[in-house]
């Protein structure tokens, strides 16, 4: 299985966001895109899901030409997007969210296909085990990153976009949702972050924009490099 970015262009109105970028993403690995705050992270993820308009380049998944096909039939050929924000539905339970998520993309599924799906992605975040009854919008940050990345899940992906998944989280809890994030297999994971700490656990690839371009890639060794570290994403 393969997600294919070729000369990707994208943008709102007429402010260019990204220019000519290259990406591509395999079953097992997890590729992280990092840079400042306004490099477009975001707008990559949501072109690729196809919610943000493309203008020009191509999005491929497994030959499969997705460029000017719906969001909703990118998530039937395999695309799921896990959004920053946690988003989920806070007066509803854990379980409830669930099989929501689940019944949307299997809507002739049996109550057995839906309760061994939500086993599996139980067995990735045990902890949600522990929350079923209990009302999403009384969980923590980080309890509601992994529902809001449990509900992309259950669409059974061959790729998952991971939106920020550390966004507003303690360090000891992005330490625990990186760990889960490592922790997932069968698909391909491209995710997008500001916070080294996720991809230091568990990006087998790196990708670091600046300035709407990619200005460097390789292994997990370049999120602790210096000159990238400072030079590309403002730490001293």
């Amino acid at each position: 299985m393969s997600l294919d970015v070729r000369s990707l262009t994208a943008g709102y109105g007429d402010h260019t966001v990204l220019r000519d970028i290259d990406i591509s993403v395999r079953t097992g690995e997890v590729v992280a895109v990092l840079g400042t705050n306004g490099a477009g992270k975001s707008t990559l993820l949501r072109t690729i899901a196809g919610l943000q308009p493309l203008i020009a380049g191509r999005v491929e998944l497994d030959g499969t030409v997705l460029d000017r096909m719906p969001a909703f039939l990118r998530v039937r050929h395999g695309l799921a997007l896990a959004p920053e924000g946690q988003q989920s539905f806070a007066n509803m339970t854990v379980k409830e969210n669930l099989v929501l998520a689940a019944r949307a993309v299997r809507r002739r599924a049996s109550r057995h296909d839906i309760d061994e799906a939500l086993g599996e992605v139980i067995g990735t975040f045990p902890r949600l085990g522990q929350r079923m009854s209990q009302s999403a919008g009384t969980l923590s940050g980080g309890e509601r990153q992994m529902l809001s990345i449990s509900r992309a899940l259950l669409a059974k992906p061959k790729v998952l976009l991971l939106d920020e998944p550390s966004h507003g989280l303690a360090p000891i809890v992005v330490e625990q949702v990186a760990e889960s994030i490592a922790a997932i297999s069968g698909t391909a994971l491209l995710l997008v972050e500001q916070n080294l700490a996720v991809p230091r656990r568990c990006a087998t690839r790196v990708v670091v924009l600046q300035d709407s371009r990619i200005v460097a890639s390789g292994g997990r060794e370049l999120v602790e490099s210096d000159e990238v570290v400072e030079a590309y994403l403002g730490i001293d």
